[in-house]
């Protein structure tokens, strides 16, 4: 018999052990929502709570409930654009990275 884990979990041990794995994760669930595939990003962003940083020390850094950053980040979350902004900042920081935003035509 075969076993196996959930996704997520799979998805979590990896962000864990492969820090270029999560910031390329990181950088997929911004672009994400620039694609207008929000529920795609929001779950990215949850995976990337989960495995780094926790919701509670999220709620910490963003001043944000920690419930409430649950519901936002959940699959039919729908965090304002501010919300957003700090969650997203809050995560670059934990990974140490600085987003940028280049245009190609």
């Amino acid at each position: 018999m075969i076993t196996t884990r959930p996704h997520s979990e799979t998805i979590i041990a990896r962000i864990k052990r492969e820090p270029k794995f999560a910031r390329a994760l990181y950088a997929e669930a911004v672009n994400c929502f620039l694609d207008g595939e929000t529920a795609v990003g929001l779950s990215l962003l949850r995976d990337l709570v989960n495995a780094q940083i926790t919701f509670k020390e999220l709620a910490r850094q963003t001043g944000l409930g920690e419930k409430s950053l649950h519901r936002m980040l959940g699959r039919h979350g729908n965090p304002t654009a501010r919300n957003l902004g700090a969650i997203v900042r809050s995560i670059a920081e934990d990974l140490g990275v600085k987003p940028r935003v280049t245009v190609t035509a």
